[in-house]
């Protein structure tokens, strides 16, 4: 793996046991949205995808990130990321609740996360989740050798705002390999700066996080869950891409395909 311009690009094994890794992970998301209904604590979400990493002989990517304590950040209603997962936090009808998770396999970091509905929402928690994946997406069109990396930001920005939604501005995508965190950074907004040009053979994490109001957020005393401000919701979904001649390729697809919403994006070419 070498450097370029500040990020790491993938040789061709690299990026098969990155692409490895985020298909694990996908699995593990797909298995833990199975599990998503009213009258459960969200620990039980914790402890089986603790359960799938054993089965899949892999080890939880956050689990000791940094101090965080666990393996799945599980953030409810105004959380917008690196929530607690709780045997006292019972889901409730109506809830929705962002789960971010990942894995290492064979020396690299799968990246991904998704905000599911709990039971039925309302209408503008159901178009907020609809609006957030839908800005990923808009973001990964950008993800394309010789663009500038702050175009991904700029596109979700765009679609967000146009909808009336609002982009967090304290958390930012980033590059993934052998790290969890590389550089590039990759803000869900257009920073009014240039950034680094994106190669074939960089992967990035693309992670836009939305709030129906503010997008200004606290941070909890217990230095890890961050809420929105205004106690309004947030949503959250994140994909790991790589760059590649073909176009960006989303990583975190399991073997389900992509997620519910099914939000238009051509499928990944060889």
């Amino acid at each position: 793996m070498k450097k370029h311009q500040g990020a790491f690009i993938k040789n061709a094994r690299e990026l098969e046991n990155l692409r490895e890794a985020n298909r694990l992970t996908a699995n593990v998301l797909d298995a833990i949205g199975d599990e998503i209904r009213p009258g459960i604590p969200t620990m039980q979400l914790e402890d089986l995808a603790r359960r799938l990493c054993n089965e899949y002989k892999v080890r939880p990517a956050f689990l000791g990130y940094a101090g965080f304590p666990y393996a799945i950040c599980c953030s409810v209603n105004e959380v917008v990321v690196h929530g607690f997962p709780s045997s006292t936090r019972i889901l409730q009808e109506g809830d929705i609740v962002s789960v971010d998770f990942g894995v290492e396999y064979n020396g690299m970091v799968g990246d991904s996360a998704r905000t599911f509905a709990v039971g039925q929402i309302s209408e503008v928690a159901d178009r907020l989740l609809y609006v957030t994946e839908c800005s990923l997406f808009e973001g990964i069109s950008q993800a394309m050798a010789g663009h500038d990396v702050h175009e991904i930001g700029a596109a979700v920005q765009r679609y967000v705002e146009a909808r009336g939604f609002g982009v967090v501005r304290r958390y930012v995508g980033h590059g993934v390999g052998a790290n969890m965190h590389e550089k590039p950074e990759v803000p869900n907004f257009y920073p009014g700066t240039r950034g680094i040009i994106l190669q074939n053979g960089m992967s990035i994490a693309i992670e836009p996080m939305v709030t129906e109001g503010s997008y200004e957020v606290d941070i909890l005393p217990d230095r890890w869950t961050a809420v929105t401000r205004d106690r309004r919701l947030a949503a959250h979904f994140e994909h790991s891409v790589a760059i590649t001649s073909h176009g960006p390729q989303i990583l975190s697809i399991g073997d389900r395909g992509l997620s519910r919403y099914k939000v238009q994006y051509p499928q990944n070419k060889d």
